[in-house]
């Protein structure tokens, strides 16, 4: 499994539009073949600031989301709204404890 984490920081005008924009499209990529997980995120102490987290197979499955049109639809209008450049990182776990 990979987990990639994606730190994104918006301009607080563009906050509802990043929000409405996710909720028109978490399921298409919650179901992309591939992604077991996601979840969004909100900093508690800079309201600007969101993370997605996503759980995929593989790296392969990962980089056929990224290389996809849906993908490059929902990217070229969510970075239009960003204040500062975008942070993504990718791991595989080592240890869960429930």
């Amino acid at each position: 499994m990979l987990v990639r984490i994606v730190k994104l920081t918006f301009k607080s005008e563009n906050i509802a539009s990043f929000e409405r924009i996710f909720e028109n499209t978490k399921e298409g990529i919650r179901n992309f073949e591939g992604c077991s997980f996601l979840a969004l995120y909100r900093d508690v102490d800079n309201q600007n600031v969101f993370y997605t987290q996503s759980h995929w197979s593989n790296e392969q499955a990962l980089q056929a989301y990224r290389n996809s049109e849906f993908f490059k639809t929902v990217w070229a209008k969510t970075k239009q709204l960003f204040d500062a450049k975008p942070e993504a990182y990718s791991m595989t776990p080592i240890k869960t404890v429930n």
